[in-house]
């Protein structure tokens, strides 16, 4: 349930702070007072999209936040928990969210950073918001299908089919990229052919390395020698005083001196060592010298594999160290080629077994929209009936779908059809002409579908909208039983909607420095008169306009 929602400089409300209780809410007020921003609020904080319209002129930024109680939500709970976003309280959820001035925007779960898609996951175990053109979605047959499935609650039903049909998928996809034709034992004999000159040579990865660090070795065997004769020379004195003898006849000389300062022993010490390190890199080098040799016809050799390696490299469009994946990945196609055929038939048989899974599983469902269908079609005939549509009725079609393969969604088709008065045949609800009548059957849907959901609270934004007179009441009275299993809050201009609320707010316009700003206030019994008093229009209120509305609150 939502406990509380804060707005600071957002649209036309400079700081607005309101708090909901169970049970029905209500909210009024003048046309263009922001009566919608809280919705508007909601959704931002929801997931939607900002922009940069959403701060108040002059300010930097808006923030927004919302409190939620998990106790009647616990989709939301297990989400949190799954999700590490339960907080230090475990019966409370809050939503925040900041809005830049250029429309850059931050979210937050519980103070922890949060992304937008995190927010609708989260919000959609929390909240559902109805707004005023909603009923334009319902014209859609997929929304339409949605509908009925949520209102019959088809969520195991609907995992097995679209289970069934992805393996039905996977399988199809796989069975058609197996190759075939007339073409495929040529196909092998060039695939055999590739392979072959691959697997004549050694490609694994240490092999490649040291075949190119031999070719660079071979290819500069009279630098390599050259530099290390001179090294040699350079350390054993070729070339005047070697270092080695150096270094130890000034050893000497420090150990003689050391006598007369103890410290120049360890100096004498170092030298020494120093001295055997020469000596050993002395030993290395000449080994290594000796070890180099010129060998033309080695270098030939290297010379040849590294010229096959980077022709095989340029006709696969891979470096040589790409030709050991590319031999495995001839490989593969070449099993798969030799046994595409078996492999085809074995693929057709699993894919007549999942088509039969998806048919069981379609069938299921099948039968459970039958009679979902049934039972919403009489909710909503009732409900059609009270809102002023005597003999009205809605009837929910389902056809079978024409494409004989799985579908994703099931094995039919679905349209709303309904009769608006009595003795009228039904027909699609797309073709019903009456804006006003459109608005009371989307209503009546709406409600009679939404009983069942587990979803805590729900906000109506004018969803009264092109209703008046008798069937108004019959709206309030409909959403205020809805409340008593769900907290509603209701956006509306109409007075005995708004008489039907357990609770009513009032937004209104002031003008503070030149700027209009919006605010909201909780009616007390004696405010709440005058204000649907108001709504119920004229100038001036009067002692019977005064008189209506407090029989109109009575009745609620």
């Amino acid at each position: 349930m939502l406990h509380s929602l804060f707005l600071k400089d957002f649209a036309i409300a400079a700081q607005v702070e309101f708090e909901l209780g169970a049970g029905m809410t209500v909210i009024s007020g003048e046309t263009g007072a922001g009566k919608s921003l809280l919705v508007d609020a909601l959704m931002l904080l929801g997931g939607s999209r900002a922009d940069a319209g959403s701060v108040r002129f002059g300010a930097d930024r808006a923030e927004l936040s919302a409190t939620f109680g998990l106790l009647d939500a616990p989709d939301a709970g297990h989400w949190l928990a799954r999700n590490d976003y339960m907080g230090d309280a475990s019966n409370e959820c809050q939503l925040r969210r900041v809005i830049r001035a250029d429309g850059g925007s931050r979210a937050w779960i519980n103070g922890r950073p949060a992304t937008l898609g995190q927010l609708t996951e989260l919000s959609q175990c929390l909240l559902e918001i109805h707004g005023q053109h909603e009923h334009q979605a319902l014209l859609s047959r997929n929304e339409q299908l949605a509908m009925l499935d949520g209102f019959g609650g088809h969520v195991l039903e609907l995992a097995a089919v679209a289970s069934a049909y992805s393996d039905w998928q996977a399988t199809r996809r796989h069975l058609d990229a197996l190759p075939g034709g007339d073409d495929v034992p040529a196909k092998i004999v060039e695939c055999e052919r590739q392979l072959a000159r691959l697997v004549a040579e050694t490609l694994d990865e240490e092999s490649i390395a040291g075949l190119l660090s031999a070719h660079r070795r071979q290819s500069n065997v009279a630098v390599l020698m050259e530099g290390c004769t001179l090294a040699l020379a350079r350390l054993n004195g070729d070339e005047g005083a070697g270092l080695s003898a150096s270094m130890a006849q000034t050893a000497n000389e420090l150990q003689r001196l050391a006598s007369h300062e103890p410290r120049l022993a360890a100096l004498a010490e170092s030298l020494d060592s120093l001295q055997i390190q020469l000596d050993e890199t002395a030993s290395q080098l000449a080994r290594i010298r000796d070890d180099l040799d010129l060998d033309p016809a080695r270098l030939a050799e290297l010379d040849a594999t590294l010229s096959r390696l980077h022709e095989l490299g340029r006709r696969h469009r891979v470096p040589i160290e790409g030709l050991l994946s590319v031999r495995s990945t001839l490989t593969s196609e070449l099993d798969a080629l030799r046994n595409a055929d078996q492999l085809r038939e074995v693929l057709a048989i699993e894919l007549t077994r999942h088509a039969k899974s998806w048919q069981q599983a379609a069938q299921r469902l099948s039968q459970r929209r039958i009679e979902a269908a049934s039972r919403l079609g009489n909710s909503v005939s009732a409900l059609m009936n009270e809102l002023g549509m005597e003999g009205g009725q809605l009837r929910v079609d389902l056809n079978a779908n024409r494409d004989p393969e799985p579908d994703p969604s099931g094995a039919e088709r679905i349209e709303f059809l309904v009769s608006a008065n009595a003795g009228q045949p039904p027909k699609s609800l797309r073709k019903v002409a009456s804006g006003g009548e459109l608005s009371r059957i989307s209503l009546a849907i709406e409600v009679a579908s939404l009983g069942a959901d587990a979803v805590p609270t729900m906000i109506f934004d004018e969803v009264d909208s092109g209703i008046g007179g008798g069937v108004a009441e019959v709206v309030g009275n409909t959403l205020r039983k809805l409340a008593a299993n769900h907290q509603v809050l209701c956006v509306t201009h109409l007075p005995q909607v708004a008489a039907s609320g357990h609770s009513h707010y009032r937004v209104s316009k002031t003008l503070r420095d030149g700027n209009t700003l919006s605010q909201i206030e909780v009616l007390s019994v004696t405010e709440r008169v005058e204000e649907i008093a108001r709504m119920l229009g004229g100038v001036a209120l009067t002692d019977a306009t005064r008189a209506l509305a407090q029989q109109m609150l009575d009745r609620g």
